[in-house]
């Protein structure tokens, strides 16, 4: 089964950037879509960023023309660029990767990584 590691992040302050890397133990090749979700204390897990096999991407409403994500299935690795962050963007953030369209839009047999702690504070 393929695993995925998250890093990257970290404590920031307002205005700031991060860059999150998810890397997976396989290929990430026949994987549909890879993307990011994050929690905040006291929410629910939401999507930030999906990208699919056809480099199509989505952002939910409070992260565009703020954060990129990109995939490099060469090096197995899904990232995400976060520029001018607010500390409402403070949460763990997750990387998911779904097999097929299905799944990805389901939110089902999600394949998760363990989480990097996002911190936006002055």
């Amino acid at each position: 089964q393929v695993q995925f590691v998250e890093s990257g992040g970290g404590l920031v302050q307002p205005g700031g950037s991060l860059r999150l890397s998810c890397k997976a133990s396989g290929s990430i090749f026949s994987f549909y879509a890879t993307g990011w979700y994050r929690q905040a204390p006291g929410k629910q897990r939401g999507l930030v960023a999906g990208i699919n096999s056809s480099g199509t991407t989505n952002y939910t409403t409070s992260v565009k023309g703020r954060f990129t994500i990109s995939r490099d299935n060469a090096k197995n690795t899904v990232y995400l660029q976060m520029n001018s962050l607010k500390p409402e963007d403070t949460a763990v953030y997750y990387c998911f990767a779904a097999r097929s369209v299905i799944d990805y839009v389901r939110g089902n047999n999600y394949y998760w990584g363990q989480g990097t702690q996002v911190t936006v504070s002055s």
